[in-house]
């Protein structure tokens, strides 16, 4: 009966932006929990879609967000249905919930399907309520297909001229523990599984992959398991994980896949990475940087498990995987002003505009690195913040291959 109370709600609350006061009983956990007030504000703000992107091309459509607020009236929930249309992948119809039940903990997930091949299925827990805050666990089990993948062959100098399209079907799991045992820095562990196949892609007006490569030359293409173990150091200073407005980040780790435990081949990960955020006038202006490195040394490593660039989070002026070998070096800078601070529909937001250079590389070894190497995409970003913890995003970046527009959930670092 309480499902059905909710799905006739959440129908009204989708034909036009509201603010409405709903009785807690209506909302069923884990919209709510028993520190919410008896009556619950809920805002709904119906959205066009409209996103493009290399790989994917043109998508529209529509979705419904819906902001739920605990006592403090702060968003504790965001559940976002949507509904799209591509030409590659069909309509897609998919279903995104954000939940911050407490300061310290948090869940994530995400069921999408489409008519074409596509499905994203992801379930993300963390946990910080343990020992006093200093032991922080991880889970993230996701199933995917993805039919709109590229691969252009390895190293800096890929050709476009041999782009090549695939479907990557995935299920796995990574599992993470992170321990701080003095001041800021902590040590972590964790434990990842990812099983993959390559068939043949959406995107018909693009070769198939293994009609262009041989299979011998691209380890990996029929398939294969990553059984992964990490460990590495962190340090923190952010004041926020999601949207920080000061503070420093690094860390270094290391990652081995051995064939004894399941993997398809041996192999280690070595990554690196710093990142720094530099408020001024009142965090009206954040400068936001990253320095990445990222080695990966054996033989016959799966090409999706090498060092690689490309997409919202990395080189913005490429799609997703464009540039792939065995290491790379990133360096991202951007900076995030905060155009006006607007209350709309009871919900107060930080509009942001965001200027930004990437500049990264995928190089062979470390001695062969040269200037040749490296990839320039200046951009620009829109940001719209519900602090703390909602930041939606429309990144415009150009690289070589024209531009490239990214839409999405979260700051790109």
């Amino acid at each position: 009966m309480k499902l059905l109370k909710f799905t006739i709600l959440l129908l009204s609350l989708t034909l036009a932006a509201c603010t409405s006061m709903v009785p807690r009983e209506s909302l069923p956990f884990p919209l709510t929990n028993a520190d919410s007030p008896k009556q619950v504000k809920v805002v709904s703000i119906p959205l066009p879609v409209i996103a493009s992107s290399p790989n994917e091309g043109i998508t529209g459509g529509a979705l419904t967000a819906f902001l739920i607020h605990n006592a403090k009236d702060e968003i504790n929930t965001l559940v976002a249905p949507q509904v799209n249309y591509n030409e590659n992948f069909g309509v897609t119809t998919s279903l995104y919930g954000a939940f911050y039940p407490t300061p310290s903990r948090n869940w994530e997930t995400n069921l999408s399907q489409s008519t074409k091949i596509n499905n994203d299925y992801e379930l993300r827990i963390t946990d910080k309520s343990f020992l006093d805050g200093k032991l922080e666990l991880n889970a993230f089990a996701f199933h995917l297909t993805d039919g709109s993948s590229r691969f252009f062959g390895f190293q800096s100098d890929s050709s476009k001229d041999n782009e090549t399209n695939y479907a990557n079907k995935e299920t796995g799991f990574t599992l993470s523990a992170s321990y701080n045992f003095w001041r800021h820095v902590s040590f972590f562990t964790g434990e990842r599984l990812r099983v993959v196949s390559i068939r043949e892609g959406a995107v018909k007006g693009v070769p198939f992959l293994k009609d262009v490569f041989n299979p011998a030359e691209v380890p990996g293409s029929d398939g294969f398991t990553a059984h992964a173990q990490r460990f590495g150091l962190s340090y923190s200073t952010l004041d926020s994980m999601i949207a920080p407005t000061f503070g420093g980040y690094a860390r270094v780790s290391v990652e081995i896949s051995s064939e004894n435990l399941g993997s398809s081949a041996n192999y280690q990960h070595y990554e690196a990475e710093a990142k720094g955020y530099i408020p001024l006038d009142n965090t009206r202006y954040i400068t936001a940087f990253r320095l990445a490195y990222n080695q990966t040394l054996g033989s016959s490593v799966p090409f999706l498990e090498r060092s690689i660039l490309g997409g919202e989070s990395t080189l913005r002026g490429y799609g997703r995987n464009r540039f792939i070998d065995s290491s790379y070096f990133l360096c991202n800078l951007e900076e995030r002003i905060r155009l006006f601070r607007w209350e709309i529909f009871d919900v107060t937001a930080d509009w942001e505009l965001a200027p930004f250079i990437d500049l990264g590389a995928v190089i062979e070894k470390l001695d062969k690195a040269n200037s040749r190497n490296f990839e320039f995409n200046p951009g620009v970003g829109f940001r719209a913040i519900v602090r703390p913890n909602i930041v939606g995003r429309v990144d415009l970046g150009f690289g070589k291959d024209g531009p490239a527009v990214f839409v999405g959930l979260g700051h790109p670092f």
